[in-house]
């Protein structure tokens, strides 16, 4: 059984989804041991503790650079035993130093179809709001591996969605996360538990059932 460890720092509606995801029994092979929030008032802690998962915080502004926060993560993530990690919200940069520790065992989902609207500063309702800037038909949200780069790694699951021409940023974020986000997050998380997700040349591939 795998250890799930899931950083917040918000409301928590994508850790929500990996709660319903393993309360229906969906997660095979894994369970989510701790919820790790960088704020102390994080709705997240709140959904956590509703369904019986420890919680921790380690508060970002106690520390003065990504170096010094990510070492005491990493410190934190050790003692838990984490077997996979996945980011549910939380907006604090790591240092390297946690992302090669745990290679190919971070996930994250960002809310559209990279390598369109990613990267540096593009996070939340800004990418939305690029989204609508630009005029694209379709938009979505990725599952990937977190490497070294932001919104980099390796890409484990995609689904779109069509922009509509009366969306605003909210409207929009409604829907990607109620149709890809909120589903493809614990997919993701269920297939690395039950050692679907394969690696080569940097690639993640979900194993079909004739490979196994």
């Amino acid at each position: 059984m795998k250890n799930i460890v899931v950083l917040v720092s918000g409301g928590g509606t994508n850790l929500q989804a990996l709660i319903d995801t393993q309360n229906r029994g969906e997660i095979k092979n894994g369970r989510i041991t701790c919820v790790i929030s960088s704020k102390p008032d994080a709705y997240a802690l709140k959904r956590a503790e509703n369904n019986g998962i420890p919680t921790r915080i380690i508060p970002r502004k106690e520390y003065p650079d990504a170096l010094s926060y990510s070492k005491k993560l990493l410190e934190a993530l050790n003692e838990e035993k984490a077997d996979l990690i996945v980011l549910a919200g939380f907006m604090t940069i790591l240092d390297e130093i946690v992302t090669k520790a745990y290679q190919y065992r971070i996930i994250n989902v960002h809310p559209s179809l990279i390598p369109a609207f990613c990267g540096k500063g593009y996070y939340g309702l800004k990418v939305h709001e690029a989204v609508l800037e630009y005029g694209v038909k379709l938009t979505g949200a990725t599952v990937h591996f977190v490497n070294e780069e932001a919104d980099a790694g390796a890409i484990i699951l995609q689904g779109a969605v069509p922009v509509e021409n009366e969306d605003t940023p909210e409207i929009l974020q409604k829907r990607v996360m109620e149709q890809v986000e909120w589903k493809l997050l614990p997919k993701a998380v269920a297939l690395f538990c039950e050692n679907k997700i394969e690696i080569r040349n940097n690639k993640a591939y979900v194993k079909t059932e004739e490979k196994q």
